[in-house]
């Protein structure tokens, strides 16, 4: 059974809020119902109550929304999960992604291709890379990410041949033609887009390139748990993106 050590992360979950924090045996959490000394946890399970408070061990999910600083306003894990499945990651394989933003969604396709994979990421501005950097340092993300404080450069990754490729850049529409250079045939690509604008115009550069193509967006509506009022929650996550899909056509 794993145990809670010094160092780790935990998610603690007080009524309606989630905190991420890490376990350091001379610090504490101090909530209205009283105070959490970090020491007292040490060697106990994951998945226990405490004074109110429920202790867990952080799923990524929780990491990304709870855990990571922002420079950018971070891809929502409810399209990275999905990015990453539509890509066909899985261990050992190589994706291509710029910009790296946050680092958000690279750390969920550092999860995807896994020890024997890789992912190559560039980010243009300084103070972005350095967020991103530090929050991929902070929670084990680097051992097979590479990562790029620069913009696009095809001549960084010449001769690789990539599984697939995630850009999410402003304007993604020069790149077309430099990345289908390096996928391997029928790789799939993914763009995020927060404008319908946006789309309009990529769709207008995709051809000869990619094919099967497609657009969508993904809302999420919770729900209240309580079985006495299940209804859905006041608010949901509405419209954060386009994300558009395709796979790479040979000449």
């Amino acid at each position: 059974m794993e145990t809670i050590k010094e160092g780790d992360y935990i998610l603690i979950r007080f009524k309606d809020k989630r905190y991420l924090k890490r376990v350091e045996s001379d610090k504490n959490f101090s909530y209205k119902g009283g105070v959490l000394y970090y020491r007292d946890l040490i060697g106990k399970p994951f998945g226990i109550s405490v004074g109110g408070l429920q202790i867990f061990k952080p799923t990524l999910e929780e990491i990304i929304l709870y855990g990571i600083k922002r420079e950018t306003q971070i891809i929502y894990p409810k399209d990275t999960f999905y990015i990453a499945k539509k890509l066909n990651l899985s261990e050992g394989k190589t994706l291509l992604e710029f910009g790296t933003g946050s680092g958000a969604a690279t750390m969920v396709f550092s999860s995807s291709v896994g020890e024997s994979g890789k992912v190559y990421t560039f980010e243009r501005e300084e103070r972005i890379f350095k967020t991103a950097k530090r929050n991929l340092e902070r929670f084990g993300f680097t051992h097979n990410v590479v990562m790029f404080n620069k913009a696009f450069d095809p001549e960084e990754v010449k001769g690789i041949e990539f599984d697939a490729a995630f850009i999410d850049v402003r304007e993604p529409y020069p790149y077309v033609a430099q990345v289908w250079e390096l996928l391997k045939p029928s790789a799939p690509i993914g763009f995020l887009l927060p404008t319908a604008n946006q789309a309009q115009e990529l769709l207008k550069h995709l051809s000869p390139y990619f094919g099967d193509i497609e657009i969508l967006e993904i809302l999420t509506r919770y729900y209240k748990v309580n079985p006495e009022r299940f209804r859905p929650e006041d608010t949901m996550i509405g419209h954060t993106a386009y994300l558009l899909f395709a796979k790479k056509l040979s000449a």
